[in-house]
């Protein structure tokens, strides 16, 4: 197979001169490496061809370069929030929790009822109340009811005990099962959302 379009051309200035990526130094500039013009000008004292001059230089370009807080700011806090979700009450904890929290209420029922006994017995109440029930139940064979033997401190005390560990069951096993009805409603509602805020 022969070529028939006859003799090309030769491009003189493409074999002989530079490569169109190529640049060549003007006359009277010394060939060396290329560097791109800087947008901004270097500070006084910094580097200058990669080479620091002396320390004095660079601490006054670190200086530079430190950035001073304004006088006049104020910052005010940031509030994280996180939004969460009860998703499970342990019965068990709930339980233990209960159960203190039930005797701490009994004993202070007890030593409320004690103090509110001894305050109206100075003050004369059981007396005055008690002599007007004997003396309307009374009759001529009996003096009536006797109020203060009734009501006195021993069986106000054994009383409130009694009525404190009552409380201390019911409010254990009442608690325990609603924690027990709390996890299977949630289990269909998907349980109670609480945002919580942190302040930085």
């Amino acid at each position: 197979m022969t070529d028939t379009r006859g003799p090309q051309p030769q491009y003189e200035g493409y074999a002989t001169g530079p490569l169109p990526g190529e640049r060549e130094p003007a006359p009277g500039q010394a060939s060396g490496p290329y560097h791109p013009p800087q947008a901004y000008p270097s500070p006084a004292g910094g580097n200058q061809g990669g080479r620091p001059h002396g320390t004095q230089g660079s601490a006054q370009a670190a200086a530079q370069a430190a950035r001073r807080p304004r006088t006049g700011a104020r910052t005010t806090p940031r509030t994280r929030k996180a939004r969460l979700r009860v998703a499970k009450a342990d019965p068990w904890s709930v339980m233990k929790v209960s159960f203190l929290l039930s005797i701490a209420l009994g004993i202070c029922t007890v030593v409320a009822s004690a103090v509110l006994w001894m305050v109206m017995d100075a003050m004369g109440v059981f007396s005055t109340v008690g002599g007007t029930i004997s003396e309307a139940t009374g009759s001529n064979e009996g003096n009536g009811f006797d109020l203060q033997s009734f009501l006195s401190l021993p069986r106000v005390l054994i009383f409130t005990s009694v009525i404190a560990v009552i409380d201390v069951v019911l409010a254990t096993a009442l608690a325990t099962l609603g924690s027990f009805i709390y996890n299977l409603s949630a289990g269909f509602v998907g349980g109670i959302e609480l945002t919580l805020a942190e302040d930085e």
